[in-house]
């Protein structure tokens, strides 16, 4: 007569699963059941669009491992504790990896309590907080909130190619256009460089005369000199300049034909 062999606890038949599957199970359900929080925490955290792919990606693995590590018979709803876990991740994603120019960790810090206690003033207040209440209920000063609060402009700066708004030119035409502030800034570079050649007498002469803009009779009596002598001065110290880089720009021609 067959002999019918008892059933194992380690049988792969659906009656019985093994304690690993039946956890395993319990954990796929969490996960499942749980998308949305994860997809709702990771809405809440990313500023961009462009990046909010990324960041509900995170916001999953921070859900699988609040399902592992979770406890129901401490009798914590799942949600409750698998929240903070999701959160973490993603701060913990977007501190580390999305900052284009990374500010100082002290700055980072301060730009998350900022960023929480708008948040919370907000709720209380029924409007947006300005920076200097903020700065008074974190007892910060408020050059250090809005300090913060730029810091956010380091995670993705504007692309040069970015749509310029109606009758406005984009910011690649403002860095080219006729007349703005970079548009001879080689020249003023090379000026600077130029006049740090000079002796610490000349750089001063220049200094009263261009950057004070005092009168050469001004300048001649602080100096206990004839305002000539000034005239003469000043001529020769801008000859030398413009020499200098006269032949400065002539060799940079050269080497650039070559």
């Amino acid at each position: 007569m067959r002999q019918i062999r008892p059933l194992s606890i380690h049988s792969r038949t659906p009656e019985c699963k093994p304690e690993g599957s039946i956890r395993q199970s319990f954990q796929d359900s969490l996960v499942l059941d749980h998308l949305n929080l994860a997809k709702a925490i990771a809405a809440r955290y990313s500023a961009h669009t462009h990046d909010l792919d990324d960041v509900r990606q995170v916001a999953y693995m921070g859900l699988i491992k609040a399902s592992r590590g979770f406890d129901e018979a401490k009798g914590v709803s799942f949600p409750a504790y698998a929240a903070p876990t999701i959160a973490g991740e993603v701060k913990r994603y977007l501190r580390d990896h999305c900052w284009v120019v990374r500010p100082p960790r002290t700055i980072q810090d301060v730009r998350r309590q900022v960023l929480a206690r708008t948040e919370e003033l907000t709720q209380t207040l029924q409007r947006t907080p300005s920076p200097d209440e903020v700065a008074h209920d974190l007892h910060l000063e408020p050059c250090q909130v809005r300090e913060a609060l730029a810091a956010g402009t380091s995670k993705r700066p504007d692309s040069l190619d970015v749509p310029a708004s109606e009758g406005r030119d984009g910011l690649q035409g403002t860095l080219s256009a006729f007349g703005c502030p970079t548009d001879r800034l080689e020249d003023v570079l090379a000026l600077r460089n130029a006049i740090r050649g000079l002796s610490a007498e000349d750089r001063h002469l220049l200094y009263r005369r261009y950057y004070r803009e005092e009168t050469q009779s001004t300048i001649a009596e602080a100096l206990g000199m004839s305002q000539m002598q000034v005239s003469r001065k000043l001529s020769r110290i801008l000859v030398s300049l413009q020499t200098q880089l006269l032949d400065e720009e002539a060799h940079l021609q050269d080497g650039t034909a070559l």
